[in-house]
């Protein structure tokens, strides 16, 4: 397509770039990463360490809630996509709802109103469902608006990446903010960042009149099975494929990042410096990216970003107590791989929508299915790492050689296989295909 054409094309689509849409649009992304990392990476640490649940509980636990709520967004996807074909009035007050719910909940988890190992357990379980179900609507509500933006893939690419920079400016603010202010000014934070995304909004460039709003789009819309659609999709099963495997890639260090800063690297006070060089790193590779895939395409700027994880989760393998410089090295090159992880693979699904014929209709089916990855991939590193973890006699706080081997193994090796057979996948199911 000539410039000429893709210029009609986004303005149809209703994005033109620039800061006011790139931060309207994207805004949302940073007080939703900014209490996903709390509740994905503090709060296992927070229950084992303050109030003394055990690994092995606590792993049982996080993976029922995790997979609960990864069951219902393939119907929270289903919703979304009837609320955009009905009008904008029905989808912003179930945004509103939502950020109501996500707000309280995420208070109520590091702040329990009760006490005993029992009914703390009851306590986190059900809160913590009811939080993760209000971020899956607002998260799908946010992926499924910015496909629905269109566009070839260097267009796709910016916008994802608008929302995930965003998301790891709200990262990295949250994993310096619990250690300088403490959890109950975060919490704080967090609602006034939500409040203030949810007003951006109003602003955010929106899906083309082309795109929805028609009789037969409706129809199809409600017609389509909740299920069928995506997985009736080849393109859409082997991206999921690769997505899984190296979303658990990325999901065992992230859960067990902590216990690794505190017990082998014995370092617990350079926590914010390790987390906000990782993530900053991240935010700030993003435009390296997207310059990358007008080089090289979505698919090979991926595995790029791949292949710089392992190298990072490789030399993270041979450091020790006191290796902070070094720490910090490898925190800084795989926060770069995880700007591939954060703002490619969103542009490769909303091409495979594109081309199977259903944008502007079945968006939010796709990332609801998307997102039941994300999060099975989440359930399962703390479902199976830290019992495992335990199996092997790790505690946190401990010392046994044998143990913080364990822990060594878990955090920089595993995902160093995961990531690897991740590539393999990608360029099997993928990269080779698009060269025949």
């Amino acid at each position: 397509m000539s410039r000429a054409g893709l210029s009609e094309a986004a303005s149809e689509s209703g994005w033109r770039g620039g800061w006011r849409q790139g931060l309207s649009y994207g805004g949302l992304g940073l007080p939703l990463a900014f209490v996903a990392l709390p509740l994905y990476v503090v709060l296992p640490n927070h229950y084992a360490s303050t109030f003394g649940i055990p690994l092995a509980t606590l792993g049982t636990l996080l993976l029922g809630a995790r997979l609960l709520d990864a069951v219902a967004d393939p119907w929270i996807g289903h919703m979304v996509d009837r609320w955009f074909t009905t009008g904008l009035r029905r989808l912003a007050w179930a945004g509103v709802l939502a950020a109501l719910v996500l707000a309280l909940g995420f208070r109520g988890l590091f702040f329990p109103n009760v006490t005993g190992e029992s009914a703390l357990l009851w306590w986190c379980g059900g809160v913590l469902a009811a939080t993760y179900l209000a971020y899956s609507v607002l998260s799908v509500i946010h992926q499924a608006w910015g496909a629905r933006l269109g566009g070839d893939e260097a267009q796709r690419a910016r916008i994802v990446g608008w929302r995930e920079a965003l998301s790891l400016v709200g990262v990295l603010v949250a994993s310096v903010l619990p250690s300088a202010a403490g959890l109950e000014a975060s919490t704080a934070v967090f609602a006034v960042l939500l409040a203030l995304a949810l007003v951006a909004s109003v602003w955010a460039p929106r899906p083309g009149a082309s795109a929805r709003d028609t009789a037969t789009h409706q129809a199809q819309t409600a017609a389509a099975p909740i299920a069928a659609s995506p997985w009736q999709t080849p393109g859409f099963r082997r991206l999921l494929a690769v997505f899984l495997v190296n979303g658990i890639a990325s999901a065992v260090p992230a859960t067990l990042v902590l216990f690794f800063i505190r017990d082998r690297l014995q370092a617990p006070a350079f926590e914010p410096l390790f987390l906000a060089s990782y993530f900053a790193a991240g935010a700030l590779s993003m435009p390296v990216w997207v310059r990358l895939v007008r080089r090289l395409g979505l698919a090979r700027a991926w595995l790029a970003g791949m292949v710089l994880a392992v190298a990072a989760f490789a030399w993270a393998a041979l450091l020790g107590a006191g290796d902070v410089a070094a720490f910090t090295a490898v925190c800084i090159a795989s926060g770069i791989a995880l700007g591939a992880d954060l703002a490619l693979p969103g542009a490769m699904l909303a091409g495979v929508i594109q081309r199977a014929g259903h944008a502007g209709r079945l968006e939010g089916r796709y990332f609801g299915w998307w997102n039941f990855a994300t999060k099975l991939n989440l359930a399962l590193a703390a479902g199976i790492a830290l019992p495992l973890l335990a199996a092997f006699g790790y505690q946190p706080g401990g010392r046994d050689a044998q143990a913080l081997q364990a822990l060594t193994i878990a955090y920089c090796l595993l995902p160093c296989a995961l990531k690897l057979a991740a590539a393999g996948l990608l360029h099997l199911l993928w990269i080779r295909g698009e060269a025949r």
